[in-house]
């Protein structure tokens, strides 16, 4: 896997302490050219001039690396996209990985129907106790949120700032990549990327629907998350194809993270 120059977690503050230059600039070149397209690159240039107003501002801005998730990876070496919506907005929680937590943390209720799944679809195994995602990241399982930043105790309050037409340039990439994927949608707002996967999609791709696992949808029909067997499907599919199978229930040290 991909490895950059990390900002260091500090376990105590996970609030962003600079603009978004350095992070960009540690990117693979492959992340960079999607974001230098006109689109994406003007998003940037807003997204900066506004948290700089919030900074300055004084506001707790998490996390402390947005760019996080693509960290360990190329485009070309996603195996599975998860679609989340902001970061957590409490102070110790979002780690710029979709649904991730430190291990330090309560699991929150969406993490804890995830693993849930997990446990119904392999029955028998150790149930996951980490609630930290880097080993997915690790294997290749791109863990986006589509906003990469919030203020504490404000849900969504960066969205619609720019961050959505920045990772949508980051979604058209991945989709437009040639090794096979799954994606794996997950409520409304995932599911409003569809249409945008299957438009750069190059290669074989599995696009997976379900509920999002929030208790206040993961079992509603029609496509309730609990039951969907979506990790099993994923990895039976990749290893299909071709692509190895995914580790989802490892509760070892995570490396490279």
């Amino acid at each position: 896997m991909h490895q950059v120059p990390l900002f260091p977690d500090n376990p105590t503050d996970n609030t962003l302490n600079s603009l978004l230059g350095p992070h960009l600039k540690a990117l693979h070149p492959d992340w960079q050219a999607a974001l230098r397209q006109p689109e994406p690159r003007e998003a940037l240039v807003g997204l900066n001039q506004f948290l700089k107003q919030r900074l300055l501002a004084g506001a707790r801005i998490f996390p402390r690396r947005p760019f996080r998730a693509l960290d360990h990876l190329t485009p070309d070496q996603v195996r599975v996209v998860i679609l989340g919506q902001d970061p957590y907005h409490g102070p110790g929680q979002a780690q710029g990985l979709a649904f991730s937590v430190p291990d330090t943390t309560d699991c929150p209720p969406s993490l804890r129907n995830i693993f849930k799944e997990l446990a119904q679809e392999y029955p028998g195994t150790p149930l996951r106790r980490r609630n930290d995602l880097s080993d997915w990241a690790d294997q290749g399982v791109l863990l986006l949120n589509t906003s990469l930043t919030v203020e504490a105790h404000q849900p969504a309050s960066h969205a619609k700032k720019g961050w959505e037409t920045v990772t949508d340039a980051l979604i058209a990439c991945v989709a437009g990549t040639a090794r096979p994927k799954v994606f794996l949608l997950w409520g409304s707002h995932a599911q409003a990327k569809r249409s945008l996967i299957e438009a750069s999609a190059h290669g074989p791709h599995l696009v997976l629907l379900a509920n999002h696992p929030s208790p206040l949808s993961a079992l509603r029909p029609p496509r309730p998350f609990i039951g969907c067997n979506h990790f099993l499907q994923a990895s039976t599919w990749l290893e299909a194809q071709g692509s190895g199978t995914l580790q989802w229930l490892s509760n070892g040290p995570v490396g490279g993270a």
